[in-house]
């Protein structure tokens, strides 16, 4: 996609949304998968209770944070706009533990000339190695220093919002109905979703913010199944191993090493699942496994499934006396099926974009959002771009030109929504 940088980048928005997102992305907000407790790290109240500081001074009156750290505030309409249906911008303020997240330095990159830019440990953003920063020369980057992931996943989406907002509120000649702003923790622990108070609610449709390149613009993920196998060994000296040892930290391997290498995450793409295992613990007694599984189709989840049913009988008969037990449980569906269900909402993403300057196109999302747990719920909520690359990696950047035309994107929609 090829956008006008020069023009873009010199847009209102564009010193705001950056300066925002440097300032979120300082407070370090990385979840735990391993918590029950929702927030499941402490460290993300200090992001919640600083927008709703930040919110209050722009003068909305209806917030309300709770005991979960669920974020709703409320913009009221235009006078005379009152009746038109409310539509909810929704980001999540976690940031993932896949790599480290505290103690964020931002580093932003002005007119970015092409060249690889150089971050600690010998590690470079280099278009050589990321396609994606294909059209970005001149563009204004952010990026952290290279010791952590920068979060723009997701506070490239909270800045947006937080922007958006403050634009509305200071333009009320942009005639818009109601609004609700809604910021969520523990959206990469896939359980971000299980207490929000979705009653609550008085939106027709939401939008998440967490999306990545301009103009991308998603109604379809993966249905996602989290597999946790349990391994008991035998354990008896190896000296004397013959025919009675059973080594748990063998028969772990042995199971991960059955997952067929043509349906991990390094070898599919597009509309193909996989299967991810993400943690292996244990020793000689007992070991863990667990297992993302991803598919865009129900038959191809209940296939893995039964899958690993399969394979955990093959290596209790390769290690005699180990037992393996397989458990699963669901983390959200595909939202296509709701989606289509409901076409004005996504047409409506469509025209936003257009209407802020760039092309829209759709894509599969290989992962999931807190949209496809609200759109179960039954608030249909596709997925927009925020501008933000390489996510979950020390070389995550984010574009200014594509974090500008996200603003304008949520501008422009609220008052699609009014019409």
């Amino acid at each position: 996609m090829k956008l006008d940088i020069a023009s873009i980048v010199s847009r209102p928005h564009a010193a705001p949304v950056i300066e925002r997102l440097v300032r979120y992305a300082g407070i370090g907000t990385t979840s735990d998968r391993h918590a029950s407790e929702i927030p499941s790290t402490p460290q993300q109240w200090e992001l919640a209770r600083l927008l709703v500081d930040e919110l209050k001074a722009l003068g909305l009156r209806e917030i309300s944070l709770d005991d979960h750290c669920y974020l709703i505030a409320r913009l009221p309409a235009s006078p005379g706009l009152e009746g038109k249906p409310s539509v909810g911008l929704m980001a999540h303020i976690d940031t993932a533990s896949d790599a480290p997240g505290s103690d964020v330095k931002p580093l932003v990159h002005k007119a970015w000339n092409g060249a690889p830019i150089a971050l600690a440990d010998g590690l470079a953003i280099d278009p050589a190695l990321d396609a994606e920063l294909a059209g970005h020369v001149g563009d204004t980057l952010v990026s952290s220093d290279g010791r952590t992931l920068l979060g723009a996943d997701d506070k490239a989406g909270v800045a947006e919002i937080m922007t958006a907002t403050a634009w509305l509120l200071s333009h009320p000649e942009i005639k818009h109905g109601p609004v609700e702003i809604i910021f969520t923790p523990d959206e990469e622990t896939g359980n971000g979703m299980n207490l929000f108070p979705v009653k609550s609610l008085r939106s027709a449709a939401c939008y998440t913010v967490d999306g990545s390149a301009g103009g991308e613009i998603e109604a379809e993920c993966f249905s996602a199944w989290e597999a946790k196998v349990d391994i008991i060994g035998k354990s008896i000296h190896p000296g004397y191993g013959r025919g009675k040892l059973a080594n748990a930290t063998a028969m772990a391997a042995a199971f991960v090493a059955m997952l067929p290498r043509s349906e991990s995450p390094e070898a599919t793409d597009g509309w193909y699942g996989y299967y991810n295992p993400h943690e292996i613990s244990g020793g000689v007694e007992k070991a863990h496994v667990e297992i993302l599984v991803r598919d865009f189709e129900d038959s191809g989840i209940e296939r893995r499934l039964a899958a690993l049913d399969a394979i955990a009988r093959a290596v209790e008969v390769q290690f005699p006396g180990g037992k393996v037990e397989v458990s699963t449980r669901k983390q959200y569906l595909n939202m296509k099926r709701r989606l289509d269900e409901n076409p004005r909402v996504l047409e409506r993403a469509f025209e936003a974009a257009r209407r802020a300057g760039v092309e829209p196109y759709s894509k599969p999302i290989r992962g999931g959002t807190d949209g496809s747990r609200l759109t179960e719920m039954g608030i249909p909520t596709p997925n927009i771009f925020t501008g933000g690359h390489a996510y979950h990696s020390r070389l995550e950047w984010a574009s200014a030109a594509e974090m500008v035309l996200a603003v304008d994107t949520l501008i422009e929609l609220v008052r699609l929504w009014a019409e």
